[in-house]
């Protein structure tokens, strides 16, 4: 056999070895969903159910209310995702597009936002929060998920942005073309990839954010998912199966995401290129 094909065949190897580590937590969920507690501790921790436990599911919808915080998740993640866009996509586009005062003060003051943990700003938050009556509503998560979230995907949207050449620009502006309808239909859709990428990573960051959504958020009514499927552990007691359940449906809408919009990610990774060559 030659080098050349026994090269082929051991990247090919561990390309199906990443593959099988990348799948089997996902098989790992979707088994430990339909197990008893006994098994996922003591008898089969890392087998097929020897029974599936289809019941664990309708304990997920039965035992709270599964529905009310998967749509309050939906809500505010949507809603965030979208604010995020549209406040980085002009900024974005400003800040690497166009010349004027306080430019380079801008952009300092948004890549600030990439190095302040949430820990150091969450007690000032809270009293703001609730100096502004938005405690236990949707904007108290909806504002700072737009606001902790803008730096990086105003980063990514900006090194799209810059890789493409100004001739585009100046071909749109000969046409007769204002720079708001350059922006929309022309600067817009050559950097759909970068846009995805960003919402991807917004949305994942959003969905499953606890930190933030257990401090400021106490009603029922308000609750998020990953607040609420703390309340599925007991104080004696914690069905697990139904918790696994949970955690199936709650990741349903973050691999449909991944999903619609891998195609634009993987072209993110060479859009510079293409663009320039």
């Amino acid at each position: 056999m030659s080098a050349k094909k026994t090269k082929k065949y051991v990247l090919i190897a561990l390309l199906i070895l990443f593959s099988v580590i990348c799948i089997y937590p996902l098989l790992y969920l979707l088994f430990y969903s339909l197990k008893t507690n006994n098994e996922i501790f003591f008898t089969n921790p890392f087998g097929l159910p020897m029974e599936p436990q289809f019941d664990n599911y309708v304990r997920a919808f039965n035992a709270f209310d599964l529905i009310l915080y998967f749509k309050n998740s939906i809500l505010v993640t949507f809603a965030s995702v979208a604010g995020i866009l549209v406040l980085a996509l002009p900024f974005s586009y400003a800040t690497t597009r166009m010349t004027w005062r306080f430019k380079n003060a801008a952009v300092f003051y948004i890549t600030m936002g990439l190095f302040i943990p949430i820990q150091v700003i969450i007690i000032p938050l809270a009293i703001l929060v609730k100096n502004m009556h938005l405690a236990n509503t949707y904007f108290a998560l909806i504002i700072p998920y737009i606001a902790f979230n803008m730096a990086f995907t105003a980063m990514v949207l900006s090194t799209s942005f810059r890789a493409l050449p100004k001739e585009m620009e100046e071909s749109a502006f000969l046409d007769g073309a204002g720079v708001c309808k350059t922006f929309l239909h022309i600067m817009v859709p050559l950097i759909k990839p970068a846009v995805a990428t960003s919402l991807i990573f917004a949305f994942l960051n959003i969905w499953n954010e606890y930190t933030l959504a257990s401090i400021l958020i106490s009603k029922t009514e308000v609750k998020t998912l990953p607040i609420g499927l703390s309340a599925f552990v007991g104080q004696h007691s914690t069905d697990w199966g139904a918790m696994g359940a949970c955690f199936v449906i709650s990741s349903i809408p973050t691999i449909l995401m991944y999903l619609i919009f891998s195609e634009q990610v993987e072209k993110a990774l060479t859009i510079g290129g293409a663009v320039k060559g």
